[in-house]
């Protein structure tokens, strides 16, 4: 009975290593068909294969399996929808709890906050209204 429980554990990686290596023989396959036509570069194997697409992953991000489609697309559409439900206020609360959280950037806080940042815009001009030419800081 304990080797279920490991056996459990070892499935996913498993599934995760069958999975890199179906990708890995695709790339390989599609590299040895095309590259060598098209190019005139040297065939390769099943590691080389392996190592571009780490190497693809690294430089243009990861292969999110489950973030595109029209699910994905769905969700955005609904949350956009609440964002413009919202009041001022409700906004400022929800902007409020992300940061009491880690989320976002908090410098940035005035653009949720209209009136403060239209007033400091209005400053901001009267000072630079009163300013003398040539004048700095």
């Amino acid at each position: 009975m304990k080797y279920l429980k490991y056996l459990k554990g070892l499935i996913p990686f498993g599934f995760l290593m069958m999975i890199t290596a179906i990708f890995s023989v695709a790339v390989m396959l599609l590299w040895n068909w095309l590259m060598p036509v098209i190019f005139g570069l040297t065939v390769i194997n099943f590691w080389q294969a392996l190592g571009l697409l780490l190497l693809s992953r690294i430089l243009f991000g990861s292969f999110r399996f489950g973030r595109s489609g029209i699910g994905h697309y769905i969700k955005n559409r609904q949350v956009s929808q609440k964002w413009k439900e919202m009041s001022d206020d409700q906004r400022r609360e929800f902007m409020r709890r992300r940061y009491q959280y880690g989320f976002g950037r908090q410098h940035n806080r005035d653009f949720f906050d209209r009136e403060n940042c239209q007033e400091h815009n209005r400053n901001n001009e009267q000072e630079s209204r009163d300013k003398k030419p040539g004048e700095t800081d």
